[in-house]
């Protein structure tokens, strides 16, 4: 029997070596909300240039300043469940800019690994 605080099933992610291609374009659909249209394809071509790098998930959303989401939200259960069946989930996209540290994408990714373990690592590309 497993301790009240103990999660009952341990879930191991696996993660892809490249980012997904879809995940490039989510990234610039989420970014042209952000800082329109010639400004997110060059964010986009950073994004894609950058080199594979790892953060802590916790450190990752405090750069962004942002909340994990619930472990009930919609994107968290979707990328628990391919977690769970073996999927690879692809490395996150982080936007530095003069604002600071954004998630492009990817977002429902650290959320996930953050409410498994805040201090497991996330690959990413810092762009």
């Amino acid at each position: 029997m497993t301790a009240p605080d103990e999660p009952a099933v341990a879930v191991r992610i696996k993660w892809r070596q490249t980012v997904a291609e879809h995940d490039y374009a989510a990234a610039a659909a989420y970014l042209s909300l952000k800082l329109g249209d010639d400004a997110d394809q060059k964010a986009v071509r950073r994004l894609r240039d950058a080199k594979l790098t790892s953060r802590h998930a916790n450190d990752t959303l405090r750069a962004a300043r942002l909340a994990p989401a619930p472990p009930d939200d919609p994107g968290v259960t979707k990328d628990l469940i391919k977690a769970v069946e073996g999927e690879e989930l692809s490395p996150v996209l982080v936007l530095n800019g003069k604002r600071g540290s954004g998630i492009a994408d990817g977002f429902h990714r650290v959320s996930l690994v953050y409410r498994l373990d805040p201090y497991a690592v996330v690959p990413l590309k810092v762009g």
